[in-house]
């Protein structure tokens, strides 16, 4: 059963520039998938579909059964709470401790007092970051900010999680490290898709590619560096 599915998707910006053309592909529930391509092949377009940051102006994209073609205006706070998002920048409040930061998805959803502290927790512990829900972003690692926006983005236990070039600020080994919790997650069935352009980093994890390039997907994606333009 497809999670997520594509069928002929163009999204068009004013001005006229295409930042996906005609992309059709699906991805079944439980998968980890990598999405490459150069950058400005349209990787944070698609993912920007999935979360209902961004409308297609062509095609049909369907999320857990939803069509968020026709999703209703009212029903998108509720999809995004099933779509945990990963972004480079971490997009963390430097005025909120990391227990805040971490909860705002709860807080958001309005779940109690206890349940919140509960979560935040076991979503702190499993990043390894128990010992810091009082720190402050602001003097942690960048490795242990990215480990930050990623429990902000299981805590509410979402079926999806989507990553934009999550270790896109970190060396190879903290990159690693990333994508074996990201591996973590998947492991409980968890359905991840991973932006990136680090090809040496995919090759080591042995899943699934969809390369896009200029926009298009390309068919039959090699597994070795011919991605770029």
């Amino acid at each position: 059963m497809a999670i997520i599915q594509f069928d002929n998707v163009t999204k068009r910006y004013p001005g006229g520039h295409e930042g996906l053309s005609g992309v059709s592909f699906q991805i079944e529930a439980g998968e980890m998938i990598f999405l490459t391509g150069h950058s400005g092949a349209g990787k944070s377009t698609l993912l920007k579909l999935i979360g209902l940051l961004e409308r297609s102006t062509r095609g049909q994209v369907r999320v857990a059964g939803r069509n968020l073609t026709q999703l209703k205006r009212r029903h998108i706070p509720y999809h995004r709470r099933e779509v945990g998002m990963i972004f480079q920048d971490h997009r963390l409040l430097h005025d909120r401790t990391v227990f805040d930061n971490v909860a705002m998805p709860l807080v958001v959803a309005g779940l109690g007092h206890r349940e919140t502290g509960k979560r935040v927790r076991a979503a702190l512990d499993k990043v390894g970051l128990l010992n810091k829900e009082r720190s402050y972003p602001i003097t942690l690692s960048g490795g242990e900010q990215q480990r930050v926006g990623i429990a902000r983005a299981v805590v509410s236990k979402p079926p999806i999680v989507l990553a934009d070039e999550p270790t896109g600020n970190l060396d190879p080994e903290l990159s690693l490290e990333i994508m074996r919790l990201f591996e973590l997650f998947n492991g409980v069935g968890v359905t991840l898709l991973v932006a990136t352009h680090d090809l040496e980093l995919i090759s080591r994890m042995n899943k699934r590619i969809l390369t896009l390039r200029h926009g298009r997907l390309l068919q039959h994606p090699a597994r070795g560096g011919h991605h770029h333009v």
